[in-house]
């Protein structure tokens, strides 16, 4: 056992044979080559990054105790392997990296689309962060109506050092003020913010403080992205 956890510590949860295993798949992504593979991809890569998942409760829990860490296979924070090809132009039929959404635990808190935190995996492109992304537009319309109504802790928070990223519309929307001093950010159709990893951060022993790092430092958005739609932070 002792052995085990010094092993643990050196190599960290996640291994390099995750990342080769997505290259491989980026080489061969077709349903015959996955279906061959297909124990690979859950030993080598689905099963580690539940567990990791799994390990991410408690770090997440000091960010806030009101966002999931599921390791559940189906239905928990991880994404599917299996690509939407239907209205897609790329009809390969999986992803090349891994990814996790870890969200409010409010039912009506909007899933993918709602506040929340997210770890993408992949090999020399991994990141982390929180935020909004593509909220539908009752949700957009509120966070808009907060930075208007609290235009000075919106202002803060921007001038803090966060980057937010995200699309934009090019005009300030119908209904809001164009001389705002807020006027740009009302244009933001997303707002979050990542932290980019190597990968040989990512396979490193403190890699999971790294991404509770990444969400604390999101943490901010987040917070004020939670109020402004009425939800326990």
């Amino acid at each position: 056992m002792e052995r085990k956890a010094t092993n643990a510590q050196e190599h960290g949860l996640l291994e390099a044979r995750l990342f080769k295993f997505l290259k491989d798949l980026k080489t061969h992504n077709d349903r015959e080559w996955f279906t061959e593979h297909k124990s690979r991809f859950e030993t080598e890569a689905r099963d580690p990054f539940l567990r990791f998942i799994g390990e991410f409760g408690g770090p997440l829990s000091g960010v806030s105790r009101h966002f999931i860490a599921d390791p559940r296979p189906s239905g928990g924070s991880m994404f599917r392997i299996y690509r939407d090809t239907r209205f897609a132009k790329d009809k390969t039929p999986y992803k090349t990296h891994l990814a996790a959404h870890f969200p409010h635990r409010s039912v009506s808190a909007g899933g993918v689309h709602g506040p929340g935190f997210y770890l993408h995996l992949e090999p020399g492109g991994s990141f982390a962060g929180g935020g909004l992304w593509h909220p539908d537009p009752d949700t957009l319309l509120k966070v808009r109506q907060a930075i208007v109504a609290k235009a000075k802790a919106w202002k803060t928070l921007r001038t803090s050092g966060l980057e937010i990223e995200g699309e934009a519309l090019k005009r300030v929307p119908q209904g809001f003020d164009a001389a705002h001093p807020c006027a740009e950010d009302l244009k933001l159709k997303d707002f979050y913010i990542t932290c980019s990893f190597t990968d040989a951060q990512v396979l490193a022993p403190d890699f999971l403080e790294q991404v509770a790092g990444a969400c604390q430092s999101a943490a901010p958005l987040v917070r004020f992205l939670c109020k402004a739609l009425d939800l326990p932070w």
